[in-house]
């Protein structure tokens, strides 16, 4: 069975990519992705079987093999210093709630500062 990584592969579209180990390129349509699988992440290593398809080579049943190692998560902050970033995350969401609970939204400079806070935690968080 032929072995290799996802190129790329685009969940919206159902399909992708993969390279072969010996540099071929093999159309993945979502039907092969194992049960439960939505999506694969680019440098996925995967064993897949090949036919012949309309169009070229196509995979057929695709097993993941190992998941690509994550830059983010090896440059994590450690579990205390994210548990403290996590509590000061939600006072601000409280008080942004809480400003709409009185019926207005918070001013643009707060809102800006939510947003640049919630996508720092959410790409330390993210694997």
């Amino acid at each position: 069975m032929p072995t290799g990584k996802v190129k790329w592969y685009d969940s919206e579209k159902g399909f992708g990519f993969l390279q072969t180990d010996e540099g071929e390129e093999v159309f993945l349509h979502a039907s092969a992705l194992p049960a439960g699988t939505m999506t694969l992440k680019n440098g996925t290593r995967c064993e897949f079987g090949v036919a012949e398809g309309k169009r070229g080579m196509q995979a057929l049943s695709l097993r993941v093999i190992e998941a690509p190692t994550s830059i983010a998560k090896g440059s994590r902050k450690d579990a205390e210093e994210m548990a403290i970033m996590l509590e000061d995350v939600i006072k601000m969401v409280d008080g942004y709630a809480n400003s709409l609970r009185r019926g207005r939204y918070p001013d643009d400079k707060q809102t800006e500062k939510l947003v640049a806070v919630l996508r720092a935690v959410a790409d330390q968080i993210d694997v």
